[in-house]
């Protein structure tokens, strides 16, 4: 789902190293950790690993079948997103055993959105735009490319796009959402949302300065979280889980003073996220079925949704075809299951020097973070673990040494895929998977002292002397905000 999942350590030749934590946060990096701890470790071997993750391609001419009508496709980019904004690794390395607990995150475990904001105004000048005598210093810089020029750029309809330099490199608090075309765009919609939103404030509170930005950034990333859980996570884990977690508590991720970040949750569980992506994806009315990748690796060409460029003319995305803000039926996502679109089980060289699936990728760093199997975390769950029938390792062209092997200790990011299948039939996470998910995404805001559920736990939007607009009261989904910030 994140470009650290595919091991890009330099996003493009732009070192993250230097990404700092927002002002006022006590944390300037968080730590991986593990949720179980004492549990046993599977020991495949690299052969193994590489026969399973090289079976999972998605069938070919599988077309709408494949879809998963329950989640629109924005949410396969917005949980990316996310992704980016609570966890990144450039340190783990796949060819040796990594100790999670020594292993630095640098991100903020939090939804606060240093991806957007960088270290604020006063540390990240380059963010913002300064020249405005009313909002200089609180509104965050968008681009505008010059129209009518496919080469460098520019949509004649809307020339917006991410600031950039002078080689096309996104100024922004996070290079790696701009990795792709749609991240990137949903950066820049982030970016629009917040200067809007500083708009509202203003006139609702009068406020100038860095009080209006700091109010403006509060309501923003309030709303933001709550687009998290309310939003996104019901959708993936299904609203009665969110609920439990919510009301019930946590079971498994617990922490003694700030939360970490588990490996299970970000080397298998939210990886969940890869089978949801799309071979290909419809921009707009006009540009329509662009690939993932380009088909002959040449990321020059306007052939695919690589990033780390302007963007080409009349590519600025209506987000109609990506989640329902009009009666247009939004692109679904893919189903969540063990399956992952063809682009995927091919990486270009930009992504993976050695041209790797990516679900090879993901089986050998559950190996490299000493992952334990999906029947250990289901039995410390007290669950029952998917049977033999359940896996259905049968139906893959796999030796039956490995076959075996696999069917008495399931990789973790494999198992939460086929549990998706068997009980959330394709369109959501099982009850492992659903589980580590829920807790993790509900324990770092419960964590976060400036988080709405910490500072105002009854807080809903709408509230207060600014309000957003929404389909209903007292809500706020990744629609509403879409529809706020770019229509």
């Amino acid at each position: 789902m994140a470009a650290d999942e595919l091991d890009l350590t330099t996003h493009g030749g732009i070192t993250p190293r230097g990404l700092e934590a927002v002002p006022k946060s006590p944390l300037f990096e968080g730590r991986f950790g593990r949720m179980f701890r004492a549990l046993p470790i599977p020991s495949h071997a690299d052969a193994a690993l590489r026969a399973l993750g090289e079976a999972l391609p998605e069938e070919s001419n599988v077309g709408a079948a494949a879809d998963n009508p329950a989640i629109p496709s924005a949410y396969t980019y917005f949980g990316q997103f996310v992704d980016h904004d609570i966890t990144f690794d450039p340190v783990s390395q796949l060819q040796r055993v990594n100790d999670p607990d020594a292993l630095v995150d640098f991100r903020t475990p939090r939804f606060d959105l240093d991806s957007v904001y960088g270290a604020g105004p006063s540390a990240s000048p380059f963010l913002y735009e300064s020249r405005d005598p009313v909002f200089g210093g609180v509104k965050l810089l968008v681009g505008r490319n010059p129209p009518n020029d496919p080469l460098q750029g520019g949509d004649p309809l809307d020339p917006q796009d991410l600031p950039r330099n002078e080689q096309g490199r996104a100024l922004i608090g996070d290079p790696r959402n701009d990795e792709n075309i749609i991240v990137s765009q949903l950066q820049l919609a982030f970016l629009k949302f917040h200067d809007r939103a500083a708009d509202r404030v203003r006139r609702a509170t009068r406020l100038n300065g860095a009080a209006l930005f700091q109010e403006t950034r509060r309501l923003v990333t309030w709303h933001y979280q709550w687009v998290v859980i309310h939003d996104f996570l019901e959708r993936v884990v299904g609203p009665e889980l969110v609920r439990d977690v919510l009301v019930r508590g946590r079971r498994f991720f617990d922490w003694e003073n700030t939360p970490f970040m588990p490996v299970e949750f970000s080397a298998a569980a939210y990886r969940f996220g890869h089978s949801m992506v799309r071979p290909d994806y419809d921009l707009n009315e006009t540009v329509t079925g662009v690939q993932i990748f380009a088909r002959a690796a040449r990321p020059g060409t306007f052939e695919s949704l690589h990033g780390f460029r302007r963007l080409p003319s009349l590519w600025t995305i209506d987000w109609s075809h990506f989640a329902p803000l009009t009666r247009r039926r939004p692109q679904p996502s893919r189903k969540i299951n063990i399956r992952l679109a063809p682009p995927l089980m091919r990486l270009p060289t930009s992504v993976d020097a050695g041209r790797n699936p990516l679900a090879v990728l993901n089986l050998l760093r559950g190996r490299a973070l000493q992952l334990p199997s999906g029947q250990a975390v289901a039995g410390a769950m007290r669950l029952r673990p998917l049977t033999t029938a359940q896996l259905a390792f049968g139906r893959l062209r796999l030796a039956a040494a490995h076959r075996r092997a696999f069917e008495l200790e399931t990789p973790l990011w494999f198992y939460v895929l086929r549990e998706a299948e068997v009980f959330g039939r394709s369109q959501r996470l099982g009850p492992v998977g659903g589980r580590i998910v829920a807790e993790v995404l509900i324990g770092l805001l419960e964590g976060d002292p400036s988080g709405f559920l910490k500072a105002e736990p009854d807080w809903r939007p709408g509230r207060g002397a600014v309000a957003f607009p929404a389909a209903r009261r007292g809500d706020f989904t990744l629609s509403d905000l879409l529809r706020f910030a770019t229509t």
